[in-house]
């Protein structure tokens, strides 16, 4: 690199294109989807930047089309991940070793390649292999990914100039190094970007990664390494595992050289890894580094001076965008007895009007949940609510899995607080809501607090400013992203970093400089220019 101490360009974030009829993202988009229709796209296992077809097969389908195929995924096993972190090893010293601004340079690029001619393959896979809506898609795997990717090259630069002071006669300094051994990025079915972020923020400090993304998002990610590649990224750096969990993880977690973890996925599965890390704790080269985002059961607060249309807006989007399929999606709501019956009448007029469908058709709010299991959880959420009489279903509860994975928009009032639709994550559109009386606010915010064991996303509506800052500190430690007056979902990259704690995860905030200090191991160096050449100190004078 030429002489200068080199900026990055200042990052911003990515414009949402609106894809309105006549544009001409909307024309590239509509192209793209078609011929991925017509498609079938056979997707390796990617080792060291060789290709590695194993025989052993899954079908990537539409959800909401489940008798198309987009394509077949080559699944890795136990001999693909010691491929893949033999590859990871042997790039491990020239990637960790290359000047920041050369790294820095790949992922920018990825950024501009994806916010140009890479744009509508990626969102039209996300549409299609993630039953996505094109402004769901929009949002997620362009807007959000292109802010991960730049805005995550400005925080590098910015952590790596946090120095220590220096004495006169001593320089000191902290080289952030990057981890030794590989990350394994585990990755899920419900946002491109964060199945992009995880493995390239890690590799963005220096990194090596393996990358196992969710066996129902396997086309999106697919092209993600494959715009990697155009970009400059070195073979073996980001390595792509697709294949069954067990079957894949199992063998990375026995490996010696796993330096650390960036997970996104159930709590359970979370949990599993961690126990099995720790049972074979002295097995590893260097402690792993575990990062995990685990989901929730986010709510919404209303307060009884709270705008009735506001609110109604925010539990629909909130709750039923992209299915519900969201970490972040509004799952329970608290609304006092006073605004019930006007919120209950508006939520019951919109639903009325919502469309469900295929995102190939844009006119549609909603589209399909991801696969059969899903399908099969979320129905048999809605049959306990039909057939116990302590649920009350306001709204939809249909479902439909002969073509297509459709499951209605849902809300249904529980008589019990506690019961199991207010209190465990169903990752569906399904709104259940517990109706207060006004004169009971600290009771319920009790049972908000008290009544899920996930704290990710949470939101209150009011318009009395002094019950905004009461609830908000009664509820401090209830949801890592507080919403005042707006959906608990939709969390922009440099805007507000994303996490959540309890059951939710560690709380290492994605989008920010926090997640990037987990993948760095700090060494700190001191430079005496007078070293003394005497022992003995003054005090010892006579």
């Amino acid at each position: 690199m030429p002489n200068g101490t080199l900026q990055v360009p200042a990052p911003r974030n990515e414009p949402v294109l609106d894809y309105a009829p006549g544009s001409a993202e909307r024309s590239a988009l509509e192209t793209r989807l078609k011929q991925m229709l017509g498609e079938r796209v056979e997707i390796p296992v990617l080792a060291g930047g060789r290709e590695i077809r194993t025989g052993r097969t899954q079908d990537v389908i539409c959800p909401h089309d489940h008798a198309h195929a987009l394509g077949t995924c080559h699944q890795a096993g136990a001999a693909e991940v010691e491929a893949a972190v033999a590859a990871s090893q042997e790039a491990w010293p020239a990637w960790s070793a290359m000047p920041f601004e050369e790294r820095a340079a790949i992922f920018l690029r990825a950024a501009e390649l994806l916010a140009g001619s890479w744009r509508s393959t990626v969102n039209a896979a996300t549409m299609l292999n993630q039953s996505k809506t094109c402004y769901q898609a929009e949002i997620d795997s362009a807007c959000e990914l292109i802010d991960f990717l730049r805005f995550n090259v400005a925080f590098a630069e910015e952590l790596y100039g946090q120095q220590p002071v220096s004495s006169p006669g001593i320089w000191n300094y902290v080289e952030y190094r990057a981890l030794e051994g590989f990350v394994f990025a585990v990755t899920p079915f419900n946002f491109t970007a964060i199945a992009g972020n995880l493995p390239t923020s890690a590799a963005i400090m220096g990194n090596t990664v393996l990358w196992k993304p969710a066996s129902t998002a396997l086309l999106s990610g697919y092209y993600l390494m494959k715009l990697l590649e155009e970009a400059g990224l070195p073979p073996g750096v980001i390595n792509f595992v697709p294949g069954p969990g067990a079957t894949v993880g199992d063998p990375v977690l026995a490996s010696r050289h796993l330096a650390g973890i960036h997970f996104t996925g159930s709590t359970p599965v979370f949990q599993r890894m961690w126990r099995t890390i720790g049972d074979q704790i002295e097995n590893y080269d260097t402690y792993p580094r575990i990062v995990g985002e685990t989901g929730g059961k986010d709510f919404v607060f209303a307060h009884p001076s709270a705008d009735v249309a506001a609110l109604s807006t925010a539990l629909i989007r909130g709750a039923f965008e992209y299915q519900g399929q969201k970490c972040s999606a509004a799952s329970r709501a608290y609304i006092p007895a006073s605004l019930w019956s006007d919120v209950r009448e508006r939520l019951c007029d919109e639903l009325a009007t919502v469309s469900m469908g295929s995102p190939v058709d844009f006119s549609n709010f909603m589209a399909a949940v991801i696969d059969q299991s899903s399908f099969n959880s979320i129905s048999g959420y809605l049959a306990d609510a039909e057939g116990d009489s302590a649920y009350e279903i306001v709204s939809g509860g249909g479902r439909d899995d002969a073509a297509g994975y459709f499951v209605e928009p849902t809300v249904v009032r529980s008589e019990d607080p506690r019961s199991r639709l207010m209190s465990e994550e169903i990752f569906g559109p399904v709104l259940t809501i517990f109706v207060y009386e006004d004169g009971a606010l600290d009771e319920a915010l009790e049972l908000c607090d008290t009544t899920s064991p996930y704290a990710l996303t949470g939101a209150v509506f009011a318009n009395d400013r002094t019950a905004v800052a009461s609830i908000g500190a009664r509820l401090r430690h209830a949801a890592g992203n507080f919403y005042i007056n707006d959906k608990p979902t939709g969390a922009v990259v440099g805007q507000q970093p994303f996490g959540g704690a309890r059951a939710s995860g560690t709380n290492d905030k994605a989008g920010s400089m926090a997640n990037l200090l987990r993948w760095t191991s700090q060494r700190a160096v001191k430079e005496n220019f007078a070293p003394p050449v005497d022992y003995r100190y003054p005090h010892m004078g006579r």
